[in-house]
């Protein structure tokens, strides 16, 4: 049996059923260097946000005609430039874009769009084509190639996102710092030691490769903790998933914690029924706990090494459906927030209503690209490596 094999496997192998003895965490050393270099904020929308209804053509006559009662009025929004107007529930972010903060990139897609949940979201996570299937993140590819823990890469959950995964190594979920540590606190080791005597087809070398395993997820733990307990926010966040999950982020990098990715998710966008009420109500937590983690950083003095990118799987068709609601689309747009962003604001074309494809907005920018430039020009390293291709970037940041 291989050793990623049984690793994957192993029935045993989950953060709540972990424990590692203290001698072989001893042995893996503790290279925990204080963060150098920038880092990025990844929010996922999952559902499918409606961008139409997020960054709003509201003096479009045909956005109006194809939502008579869904689409957002002059007085709905908040007025941005190129006739656009942002959801007037995200004053948060309004005011992160009148300062500079902002760049909204329309129309983002890719090729061939894929109009279901799960496999849009894996293609967007894997980086791959429409037609492709990949068993690895992009950002998991990141941590494989120029990461040394696994604790270089947070994801706020109580699991992984395929974005996470490499082939080699895989980033933590951390649901809460002290439930993620308090759950490797619990004696099952001699279990697990049972078990892995039991399989005779299990080599040494692959005793030794889980055992090491186990201690990296123990150490990360205790190092995430121990992390958690230097510093505390004084600025007020939604007392929501979200907002809890961003002001943990901010304290982590208040206390130099090395990792360069985090990940938080923001559920709930599959707004097929009574889109208005639940989009204003998730937009609205979204603005709140973006804003709120916007000060905390400038607080910190870290709003300068850090992008925070927002994305969804999908947006939504064109036309409102039946049920004060929208179906699945295609093309949507990409919010990044940062403090020197190479452009600013609306960086291209509006969304082109007289242009649909079988309802779809059709995309003019490849979500790869975003990759990209992230890779290349915010965290140093090689695109082309990691995303298996060259890909011309936006130079957004």
């Amino acid at each position: 049996m291989k050793r990623r094999d049984f690793i994957k496997n192993s029935s045993f192998l989950t953060a709540g059923t972990l424990f590692t003895p203290m001698f072989l965490q001893q042995t893996l050393g503790n290279d925990k260097a204080s963060f150098e270099g920038k880092r990025i904020v990844i929010i996922q929308f999952s559902g499918g946000n409606d961008g139409l209804n997020t960054i709003a053509p509201y003096l479009d006559d045909l956005y109006h005609k194809a939502r008579p009662s869904l689409s957002l009025k002059q007085s709905d929004v908040i007025k941005l430039d190129n006739d656009l107007g942002i959801n007037g529930n995200m004053k948060g972010i309004a005011e992160l874009y009148d300062k500079g903060y902002v760049s909204i990139i329309n129309n983002v897609g890719y090729p061939n769009p894929n109009r279901s949940h799960f496999r849009s979201m894996d293609i967007w996570h894997t980086a791959s084509n429409s037609d492709e299937y990949l068993q690895t993140g992009w950002i998991g590819r990141y941590l494989d190639s120029y990461c040394k823990s696994v604790d270089a890469v947070i994801e706020y959950d109580n699991t992984l996102s395929l974005a996470l995964k490499g082939a080699n190594m895989k980033g933590i979920a951390v649901d809460q710092p002290y439930n993620f540590y308090n759950s490797l606190k619990v004696d099952q080791f001699d279990q697990l030691a049972k078990e892995t005597k039991k399989n005779e087809s299990l080599d040494e070398n692959n005793k030794g490769y889980l055992y090491k395993t186990l201690a990296e997820a123990n150490q990360s733990a205790e190092y995430i903790y121990e992390k958690s307990k230097i510093y505390k926010s004084a600025i007020e966040f939604p007392n929501s998933y979200l907002g809890k999950s961003l002001k943990s982020i901010s304290e982590l990098i208040k206390s130099g914690i090395h990792t360069k990715v985090f990940y938080a998710s923001l559920g709930g966008f599959d707004t097929h029924v009574n889109q208005i009420n639940t989009q204003s109500r998730l937009l609205k937590d979204y603005s709140n706990s973006v804003s709120a983690f916007v000060k905390e950083l400038e607080k910190s003095g870290n709003f300068e090494d850090t992008v925070i990118m927002t994305f969804s799987e999908f947006g939504r068709r064109v036309a409102q459906n039946a049920s004060q609601g929208t179906d699945h689309g295609a093309a949507n747009n990409v919010f990044l927030i940062g403090n020197d962003l190479h452009k600013k604001g609306i960086v291209n074309e509006n969304p082109d209503l007289s242009n649909l494809y079988q309802g779809d907005l059709v995309y003019s920018v490849d979500f790869r690209s975003i990759y990209a430039d992230l890779l290349d020009n915010w965290l140093n390293v090689s695109s082309s490596e990691i995303l298996s291709k060259k890909i011309n970037t936006l130079r957004l940041v």
